[in-house]
Parts: structure tokens; C-alpha cells; sequence
């Protein structure tokens, strides 16, 4: 089975790689590592690290050592990480000793999430259906924000061939995000967030008409039903079937629901493209959730253009856990990847056994590998909890 540990390459250099990798390979007994390839801005606690007691990563930049002859012409380049450069190539290091250890690289790799990206490229991140920018959010409907997530990948995975490359955000990011300070007064519903989520940029508006959608329409219902939710006193619910019915709970609207079918369409062929350019040796799965519709994301055809899925299954209770595996399983057949994700945080996690079961009903309701979230983020005592889960289901 596969077992995978997330973690970040400072991490790794905190508590020295030999060391990192005794306790990955022994106290974990994970056969794969996590490692963020490419990351965005955060304020993580690091409460095991020898150096420090929080960190703040750099923003938007790769954790590996880029081939400069691939991005030449390219509109959109990544930068790479200061960290790389005075600490240590992590990637590499993982590389190099995967024989001799047997614990392989993978990559976890932030696709188009990246606000230093969109502040430098506005041109290139989402819009409102008023024309606002989400700078944290490249569009996947942009050709130079396709060229760059198709080409980081084919870069990192004919340097290094990873075993896994796991997408996270492959397709268009929500409205609340954790963006520094933000502030609603209004007190938006969840349908609220969604509808203000959808985007409406130049590259989508010409895409969807250019497929006979009516996305001028559809952007007009978007912006009559925001503005009627900010002129009201206090949040009112105007869809009661959402999210529950998905994409369907705006049916009355024709235009809205065209529109919302059409944009899985550019990030399920951005996953395709990635996958048919990114190196044999290496698998390609999205990172993606039950609900992950409203991020553009049919998890049965992404499945089907690449190698799987991850599905997150943070803050799920064991039935729940089983009820979600068993119905993505279903969906995607019994070919592809699936693998789960399990974050070791508490209270959502509050002892080893209650990992435990988690990770074995993963499995039984169809998860063929699982990873575990996220090393240098616990305390040193959860390890051996994500130790005995892995040997609950490792045969």
C-alpha cells in the first residue's frame, strides 16, 4: 500500500535529513514522502523544530532546481525558493537515496494558488463577475497560466521522477480563502461565497462563448444575485438545495447552470495536459474533495485524465469516511488511484487508535494508499499514532 507523509523541505532541514528520514522511514513507516514542491505564503507553529517555533514560508515560489531552458519565452516563470539555494535541494536529496532507503519522493505540488504569481500577472488570476481580481488564484482558463502549471510539472518530473505528483488546486479557488485579514460585514451564506467564487474573466467569458454557452447571461444573474444579497439586512438563503444538489440547485437560472457545467471543462484538460506532458516514470492525481464541484473540479473526469485522486477526508468521522471513499471509489472504478488524506491534528484527531481507524476503514471502502498530514507540523508523540496506523493496514 502506498504510505505517504506530507511535509515541507524546511522541515527537513530543521531536524537534519538523516535524521528526518529514520523517523519517516521507521517511527512513520510511511514508503513515501510528501515533499511541497511548489508552495504559497503561510504562518505555520513548528513545534518539533530545533531553530524555531513558527515560520513563515516565502511566497509562491518551488522548492526544486528548475531547467531555465524550459521556461525560456514563457510569460508566467516560477521562482525558486530562497531555501533551496541556502539550505539544500530537498527533492534531490529524497531522490538520491530512494533505493538504498525505500522511501520515494513524491511531489506535492500547489498548481495555481499563488498570489505572488497573480500580483505580478493580474491579467491572469480570476475575476468576480464584477471584475474583482483574486490575486491568490491563477485562472486555469489562461493559456499562459496553463503553459506554466503544464510546464512546472514536466519540469520537476523529468529532473527528479517522482512516484506520486499530487495537484492541489488545479482548478478555480474560492471567494474565502484565509487571505490576510479578511473582513465580511455582510455575513455571506455559503451560496453567497460561491456565487461571488465564480469566474468571470476575459479568458472564460471568450472560452465558455466560444463553446455556445451564454456566459455574458450568466454573469448578469451572478452580479443581480450579489448585489440583491449586499443590500439585505441580514443573509437570507435563496438556494436551499445548495450545495447538497450541487450544480442542479441553480436550475432555474439556465445560463448560470450552462456556465457552471462548462468550467470543468478547462481544469479537467489542464490535468490532462499535465499528465500527457509530465514524465512516464511519474503518477499524476488531483487533489480534490467530495464537494470539489464548485472549484470546477468532475472528479470522474479528472480521474479519467490522469493517473487518480487524492480525496481529502480531514474532520470526517469513520462512517463518514467510508461513505466518501466508497462513492469516489465507485466513481472513478477500480483502475485508478485513490488515495486518502488524513490530517494528524488535534482535536480532530485525539488519540493513535482513533487514526487507526480511520486509516482502516479508508481502506476497506477502497483507498489504495493513504497520506498522512503533516510532519513537521505535530508534536514528535503523534508520529508513532501515524506508525500504528500505517501498520494497521500496511498488509
Amino acid at each position: 500500500m502506498h504510505l505517504s507523509l506530507w511535509t515541507y523541505p524546511w522541515d527537513i532541514a530543521d531536524v537534519g535529513f538523516e535524521n528526518f528520514l529514520a523517523e519517516a522511514k521507521e517511527r512513520t513507516g510511511v514508503n513515501s514522502v510528501s515533499l511541497s514542491a511548489s508552495y504559497h505564503a503561510g504562518h505555520f507553529l513548528q513545534p518539533r523544530s530545533p531553530r524555531r517555533k513558527s515560520y513563515f514560508p516565502q511566497d509562491g515560489t518551488i522548492y526544486f532546481q528548475s531547467d531555465d531552458s524550459l521556461w525560456e519565452g514563457k510569460e508566467i516563470v516560477p521562482l525558486v525558493a530562497d531555501h533551496v539555494n541556502e539550505e539544500e535541494d530537498m527533492l534531490a536529496r529524497l531522490d538520491g537515496q530512494r533505493e538504498n532507503s525505500g522511501v520515494a519522493p513524491s511531489a506535492w505540488t500547489v498548481c495555481l494558488h499563488n498570489t505572488r504569481l497573480g500580483m505580478k500577472h493580474p491579467g491572469h488570476v480570476t475575476r468576480s463577475a464584477f471584475g474583482d481580481p483574486n490575486y491568490f488564484s491563477l485562472c486555469p482558463s489562461s493559456p499562459a497560466v496553463r503553459d506554466y502549471a503544464v510546464t512546472l510539472v514536466a519540469d520537476m518530473t523529468k529532473r527528479y521522477r517522482p512516484k506520486v505528483v499530487e495537484l492541489e488546486t488545479p482548478g478555480f479557488m474560492g471567494f474565502d480563502h484565509g487571505y490576510h485579514h479578511e473582513k465580511d460585514g455582510l455575513g455571506l451564506n455559503p451560496e453567497d461565497e460561491f456565487l461571488l467564487s465564480i469566474c468571470f474573466c476575459d479568458h472564460c467569458m471568450a472560452a465558455a462563448s466560444a463553446a455556445g454557452i451564454d456566459a455574458k447571461a450568466a454573469r448578469e444573474t451572478v452580479k443581480t444575485l450579489i448585489a440583491a444579497a449586499c443590500n439585505r439586512a441580514v443573509p437570507q438563503v435563496q438556494f436551499p438545495d445548495f450545495p447538497t444538489k450541487g450544480i442542479e440547485a441553480f436550475a432555474r437560472y439556465p445560463a448560470l447552470r450552462a456556465y457552471l457545467i462548462w468550467r470543468t471543462t478547462p481544469v479537467t484538460s489542464l490535468v490532462a495536459e499535465i499528465k500527457a506532458n509530465a514524465h512516464p516514470d511519474s503518477e499524476i492525481v488531483a487533489i480534490t474533495g467530495v464537494e470539489d464541484w464548485r472549484e470546477g473540479m468532475d472528479n470522474a473526469e479528472i480521474a479519467k485524465a490522469c493517473d487518480g485522486l487524492l480525496l481529502s477526508l480531514y474532520d470526517q468521522k469513520p462512517s463518514a469516511i467510508t461513505a466518501m471513499v466508497s462513492e469516489v471509489r465507485a466513481l472513478i472504478g477500480p483502475d485508478k488511484w485513490l488515495i486518502g488524506g488524513l490530517r494528524v491534528f488535534y482535536p480532530e484527531i485525539v488519540s493513535s487508535d482513533d487514526l487507526a481507524s480511520r486509516a482502516i476503514v479508508a481502506k476497506a471502502a477502497g483507498c489504495d494508499g493513504l497520506n498522512f498530514y503533516n510532519y513537521g507540523l505535530i508534536p514528535a508523540p503523534r508520529l508513532d499514532w501515524i506508525g500504528a496506523a500505517t501498520a494497521a493496514v500496511r498488509n
